[in-house]
Formats: C-alpha cells, structure tokens, sequence
C-alpha cells in the first residue's frame, strides 16, 4: 500500500514492522575521546553497518514493498550514484524481480561493482541530472518498470524516517538530532520521526557549502537549485524534491553548512578515534558541531551516520 501524503508516525511504525526482516537494526555507538573535542555527548547511529553499507535499504525496502504484484512482476527502476542503486538492486532481488540501475559515468567503483553483484542491469550515463532523467526515462518506457526515486517519494521517506526511530528508542531523550542533507529523504524521515517522538528536541541538518540548495532552500522558503557538486561527500550531490523541501520546511530548525577540509577533519576524525570505516556524507554533521562548539556545548546530540561504501583506494587523507 503505497503512502501518498507526508507519513504519518503511524505510518512510520507500520513501515519499520514490516521492513524488519530486510534491514539490519544498526549499533548506536559513542566515543568518549569525540565528545571531549567535542564538549557535546553524541550517539553515533551506525548505518554503515547496515545492509548495503547505508540507511539507503531502509527507503528501498519500504518502497519495494508498496508495490503492487503487477508492479512488481516488471521490475524496478532508479537512476543513483551508489547506496540507493545498491538498495534497490537488492529490495528487488528479495522480491525476486528486476532492477534497472542508472549511474553516472564517475559513480565510485565500489558502489557499482556492488550493485552489479546483486544482479542488477547498470545503464551508465553522463554525470549531470540531466542525463540521469532522460537515460531513465527510456529505460522506464522500454521496460515498464516502476521508477523508485531516491528521495521524492514518501514510501522512501517512510523508511528512511526508521532510523532516528531506532536510535531514540535506544537512547531515549536527546537535545538534538542530526543528519546530512542530499536529496533530503533521510532528513525529512529524521525529522519527522523526532518531531513525533521529541516534540522538545532541535531537528538540525547539515550540508557541505558547495552543494547548499537546501541551506538555501531553508533560508527563502522556496526551492533553490545547486550551481556545484563537486564535494568529496558525493552522496550529497543531489538537489532536494519537492516533497523533502516540504517536510524540511515544515519540521527542521535549521541546516549547517561545512567546508571541504571541515569534512575531511570530522571524517578523519571519526576513522581514527571510532576505528569504523565511514563516508565523507556521514562526516558532515559531526563538522557541524564542531564547526560551532559553543551551540553545541554540553548538549545530548544523535547523528546518524549514513554509509559506509567508500573507496579506500582514494581515501583523502
């Protein structure tokens, strides 16, 4: 049954139910060494232990799940640099169906490869928005397959929303609660489920500078587009959808925005002083703590942490 207004918290807690057995209910980790630097105590939600290496199944699983045995039978399509490619390459092989992954030509290698390892069929395209919506819009019509958007659909959305939903249940009263904005599924989930479950707590995203659209996005009130996506946190890139900047507007306090070298830090950071392998994307809301320590100074802080698929080949430090 698919979700065709903003999610509800019942929604959400249907989806989570339903979606178990195809998701993993990730560790909440802390590091005592981060939150002396810090001055902040922060509960690390660990994604990138999740299957796929990212939250991206959640979403995947949940919109899979919506569709229809006709729907189904056709198969699936996406366009995606990475996770949600992998997410839905797998949700459609647990649904025993066929997905059509469209990815940039400059997609990192590990996400591909493993897409491919879960059957998926990739069409390659060039790196621009542009292309990724034509070359998908062909292969929907020669297919009949069911297009899956990455963000902009609020089965996505509903998913993505049970992250912060296990993290608060494990952890319970927090200050704030943070998340890294791409596309904006994953910070439209988180805000909605803390907005049900912490009427209290600030709802915070945070986004590199020079992909802000919806930083800026936040600050006008209406839909700004990025001019550049060229930061090392490359699931990031991605402008919001019309229903993300909805829910963001509606249930956000504010956006964060960090540098590449803030990012690189916080990365740096966190490999180093919580031995697990991370993301750039993940790094950006701990950048904004510590971009801004005295905000944050003695608060009860969750981040989730969003993927671990990075190549290690071409770590940046």
């Amino acid at each position: 049954m698919k979700i065709t207004t903003i999610p509800t918290y019942e929604d959400i807690k249907r989806v989570h139910e339903a979606i178990a057995p195809y998701i993993n209910k990730t560790p909440v980790l802390t590091s005592s060494s981060i939150n002396k630097i810090s001055g902040a105590t922060i509960y690390f939600k660990c994604e990138n232990f999740q299957k796929v290496g990212a939250f991206k199944m959640r979403g995947a699983a949940s919109a899979t799940m919506a569709l229809s045995p006709e729907e189904l039978a056709k198969g699936v399509a996406t366009h995606s640099s990475g996770n949600h490619a992998q997410a839905v390459a797998l949700s459609a092989k647990n649904y025993q169906t066929k997905a059509y992954i469209v990815m940039p030509s400059n997609a990192p290698s590990i996400k591909r490869a493993a897409t491919e390892g879960y059957g998926a069929e990739i069409i390659t395209c060039e790196p621009t928005l542009e292309a990724r919506e034509t070359t998908l819009k062909a292969v929907v019509e020669k297919t009949g397959a069911t297009f899956l958007h990455p963000y902009n659909n609020y089965d996505v959305i509903a998913g993505q929303a049970t992250c912060a939903k296990e993290l608060i249940e494990e952890v319970g009263l927090l200050d704030v609660v943070m998340a890294p904005i791409g596309g904006g599924g994953l910070m439209s989930g988180t805000a909605l489920t803390t907005r049900a479950l912490l009427p209290n707590a600030k709802v915070i995203g945070a986004e590199p500078e020079v992909a802000d659209d919806a930083y800026r996005s936040f600050k006008s009130g209406t839909m700004q587009y990025n001019t550049r996506i060229d930061t090392i946190a490359d699931g990031l890139r991605t402008n919001l959808g019309e229903y993300t900047l909805d829910i963001i507007l509606k249930n956000v306090d504010d956006i964060i925005t960090v540098s590449e070298e803030e990012i690189v830090n916080a990365m740096r950071l966190i490999w180093e002083r919580m031995k697990i392998i991370i993301e750039p994307s993940c790094s950006v809301p701990l950048a904004a703590v510590l971009q801004q320590p005295e905000r944050f100074k003695g608060k009860k802080i969750g981040i989730i942490l969003t993927g671990g698929n990075v190549d290690v080949e071409g770590l940046p430090f």
